[in-house]
């Protein structure tokens, strides 16, 4: 039997239909994880400065790539938050759409916003317009602020609803599905 990484996973949960989502940094959290396919396991990226914490938890979509070559980041909302490495069924709300500039480089970095399907406290959370825009605005200047203290550029460019979250689930499979043929 093949093992596979936590990237490898199926995007769908295969009885239910939902989105799967991995988590690996918890809400409120200083600490940002990421998953190291290599070894199978969360390592500690960085630490974020005083002040600064996640607003959400966030993770990633498995058997997706985004157009900077890592699977396609999710911030999910759910009541409490969710530990490094666990396995949601979520569903897409929308996405703030965003390019990333590194090093001279420019290239889309979309942030997808997922409510947990288990949520009892965003049950009624179908598109990103039924949050209040504040909070959206706030997000936002968190992934602003993020990037900055990392020497990176982040420009919200804007906030679709759940049907371009979806349009661009799809693409991310698309492109993962195209590198695991090379």
């Amino acid at each position: 039997m093949k093992t596979i990484t936590l990237t490898e996973l199926e995007t769908f949960d295969p009885d239910s239909g939902e989105m799967y989502v991995i988590i690996e940094t918890p809400r409120g959290s200083v600490n940002k994880f990421a998953y190291d396919p290599d070894n199978d396991l969360f390592r500690l990226k960085k630490v974020l400065p005083a002040g600064s914490v996640f607003p959400y938890d966030f993770g990633f979509i498995p058997s997706t790539l985004g157009e900077d070559g890592d699977p396609l980041d999710v911030m999910l909302f759910m009541d409490e938050p969710v530990y490094p490495g666990n396995l949601i069924t979520a569903r897409l709300i929308g996405v703030i759409e965003a390019e990333q500039t590194e090093e001279g480089k420019t290239l889309r970095n979309d942030r997808l916003i997922a409510v947990g399907s288990l949520s009892q406290d965003y049950r009624n959370v179908k598109e990103l317009t039924d949050l209040d825009a504040n909070l959206i605005a706030q997000i936002e200047h968190f992934f602003v602020s993020y990037n900055q203290m990392a020497g990176k550029k982040f420009k919200p460019l804007g906030r679709p609803n759940a049907k371009q979250a979806e349009k661009l689930l799809q693409e991310g499979r698309k492109r993962f599905q195209q590198q695991s043929k090379s």
